[in-house]
Order: C-alpha cells, then structure tokens, then sequence
C-alpha cells in the first residue's frame, strides 16, 4: 500500500478524531424515555447548539428549554432557544441566558425532565456571578487565572465558587425534576465535575480549594471575588446533597473515543499508531521539548522492516503568557517542538484543538515538517523569538502552515499527532 504523504495523513487524522465527537453521531443513543411531564432541555459549552439540534431531530415529543453557546458557534433549532455569549472571558449575554435557564428549570416537578447538554467552554458561557460579585470583577478574575497559567482544574474549582449556577447549583435548582446529563468532555480525565465547571453534578472540591488556587500561583483577583471566597457561603452543593437524588450523568465522547478514531484512520492507511495518553497536562513548551527527545529516539531505533510509527495524544496545556502574541497551547508545543528536533529528518507533526479555536485565535492549530525552521529563517522569522512572545499563531501564518476548521461544533480538547518516518 503506498503511504500517504505525511501532512494530508496527519489532517485526516485530525479531522477523523473530531468526527468521532460529533452531536449527531454520538448523541441519538443515549436519549431517555419521554417522560410523563414537561421536558426541558438546558446546555452550554461549545457543542452545546449542535447538541441541541441533534435532539431535537431524534425526539418524538413536546421539547422546550435553551442553550448557551460560543459566539459562532450556534446552529439554527426549532424549539430550542440558542443563545450565544463570550468565551473565555464572559460577558453579558452569558449571564442572561444563566439566569434564564435557572427560571426555566425552577418549580418543575418529579415527573418533568431535564436534559442537560454539556460540553467544554459552558464555564465562562454560564457566567451568572455570585452575590456581591459584578460581572465585570468576574471578567478579571477569569483573565487573571488565564494570564496566571493555572490549569484547567484549579481554573474550574475558582470558577465553581463564585458562580451562582455552576458547582451542581443548576441541579439544585431543577430538584425534585429528574436530570439527564449529556457530557461531550474536554477535560483530562474525563471528569464530569470538571466539564463546564459542573453546573448539574456534584463538587467535591471546596471554597478553600479555591483559595488555595489563587495562593499557589499568586494570582491576584478583585477584592469582591476574595472576599466571596472566604464567606461559607461561596460553598458548593457536594456529593450524597439529595438535590442529585435524580441526577444520572452519560459521557458521549472523550478525548480517548477520538484518539481511538484517528489511530484506526492512521492503521487503516498503513502506519503503527502508539496512543500516548488522553490526559497529559503540563507547560505547552515543556511537554513540546520532551515529545521532541521522544520522537528522536523512536526515529533512531526505527526499522526499515516495520511501518512508520505516529504518536498520539491529547489533553490540556497550559500556556503562561508573558510576551505580546495570544498564546495557543497547541502552537507552542508545536513551535518548541520544532526548536528541539532541530530539523531532524523524517518527522512531521500535527496539534490542533477539536473545537477550532485555540487559545485567543480562531486558528484550530498547525503543522511543522523537517523544513519548517529552516522555511522561517528564509522568511527572517526567529522561531525562539516568536516563542518567548507567546506568538507561535503569527509564526505559522507566515509560514503557510495553519490548520484551519473554523468552529467544528465539538470540543474533545487537544489533539497531537507526530508522525516519524
């Protein structure tokens, strides 16, 4: 079989991991029962629109409720209100339609439903503060734990603690009525208290917790959040509270689901696919340089003999910013990568992220080749440059080599795929 060449094998992988996380394929099978009562649907996350469509064609019954979405990300439904907000710093309309949905779900009985659609970007979508909290504190406290590198976890906790609709509040709010969770999952681990901070499941993270975040990566946050945070009241509702009596939670797609399809396409064109993990987290430049000593040393011990291997993996980065660029986690591992290979001959790689968009740029992410550094220079780029900046987006523009989906209406998180020849 002759092999493909190395970029449009790793673009199909890609695109084969995020089909495997589309709505319409993952979500029909796990639909409920109609129940005797009312059914509403709520959601928020980046899939959220898309999800709302796929069940609204696949349900037999009276349907209404809303959903919150990533601005361009929403997708035209009948009954279903899509709303769309601001993603990752919130806004305005994120909170009015957090307060909506916790009006549509209030008073509702044990015979009602609701269908909860969740998926990765509903935390900063559901962006209904707490008391004595102003949206606009609320927006630096979100651009501070981004700006302070705090990962996805520690940046989740905060954001439970001072939200009057995340932390399983949702689900308070709906009791007695039964709740199905829907989750397309964007975080390591596949956690679903994680998953848009958890607005229909319990937490079993606590206030202190939270404070603890802030401590350990001295992050400076408004006074009104702080406070918050140190009255009991900012606690959230925990596992064993008979509010999530009704509850059931069903994960629809994953990361690992994804990683699976795109070593199956990977297997099916002739190449080894090793996945590494579904779950790594660490300093996008760090976990850059390491994969590059990885990739090296499968390449030296290599035989003619046996396939090309493809490593494989996924998870959430984390990039402190620090220069002028925008970040991107998935760029600058890509960008470290290419520094650490050093042109190395024989390796190609891909990162992008499922939903489209990473970081501050709606660029899904890029590939490098063993030309890469030396196309730069050509073109006066200093890759170490762009990496100290935090503009790896900038560098692979100028150089060709984005990969561009636009919004994908999926979010399984990073995809990484280094293939060696």
């Amino acid at each position: 079989m002759p092999f493909p060449e190395p970029e449009k094998l790793l673009r199909g992988m890609f695109k084969a991991a995020v089909d495997a996380a589309m709505p319409s394929k993952v979500l029909p099978q796990h639909l409920p029962p109609r129940p005797a009562g009312r059914t509403i649907v709520v959601g928020a996350g980046k899939s959220a629109a898309a999800m709302a469509r796929a069940l609204e064609d696949n349900w037999d019954g009276p349907l209404e409720g809303l959903v919150v979405t990533r601005y361009g990300h929403g997708v035209r439904c009948r009954r279903i209100e899509v709303f769309e907000a601001s993603h990752p710093v919130p806004d305005e309309a994120g909170v009015n339609a957090a307060e909506r949905m916790l009006s549509l779900v209030k008073g509702l009985g044990p015979y009602d439903l609701v269908i909860s659609l969740i998926s990765g970007g509903g935390s900063s979508l559901l962006s209904l503060p707490a008391e004595g909290i102003s949206l606009a504190d609320k927006r630096l406290a979100t651009q501070a734990l981004l700006k302070g590198g705090v990962p996805i976890s520690g940046m989740n906790c905060v954001r439970k603690h001072i939200s009057a609709i995340k932390g399983g509040r949702l689900a308070a709010a709906a009791y007695p009525a039964h709740v199905i969770n829907l989750i397309i999952s964007d975080v390591p681990g596949d956690d679903p208290t994680a998953v848009a901070s958890g607005p229909t499941v319990p937490d079993p993270t606590t206030r202190e917790d939270a404070l603890q975040v802030i401590r350990q990566y001295g992050v400076e946050l408004p006074a009104s959040v702080t406070r918050h945070l140190q009255d009991k009241a900012s606690e959230t509702p925990k596992p064993g509270d008979a509010c999530f009596a009704n509850v059931e939670t069903t994960l629809i797609a994953s990361a690992q689901q994804s990683l699976e399809a795109a070593a199956g396409f990977a297997r099916s064109k002739g190449f080894a696919p090793l996945i590494l993990g579904d779950a790594i987290e660490a300093e996008a430049r760090e976990l850059g340089f390491a994969m590059a000593g990885i990739a090296k040393q499968a390449r030296r011990f290599s035989q003619p003999s046996r396939p090309p291997c493809v490593l494989i993996s996924g998870g959430e980065t984390t990039v402190t910013v620090k220069g002028n660029g925008v970040g991107g986690r998935n760029v600058e591992f890509l960008l470290a990568l290419a520094l650490k290979l050093e042109e190395a001959p024989g390796i190609f790689a891909l990162a992008a992220d499922t939903d489209g968009i990473d970081g501050g740029a709606e660029v899904a992410g890029a590939v490098i080749d063993p030309t890469s550094l030396a196309r730069a220079c050509a073109l006066n780029l200093t890759a170490w440059e762009a990496l100290t900046n935090n503009d790896a987006h900038s560098f692979f523009a100028a150089l060709g080599n984005q990969v561009l989906t636009g919004p994908t209406l999926t979010n399984v998180n990073d995809f990484r795929a280094i293939l060696i020849t």
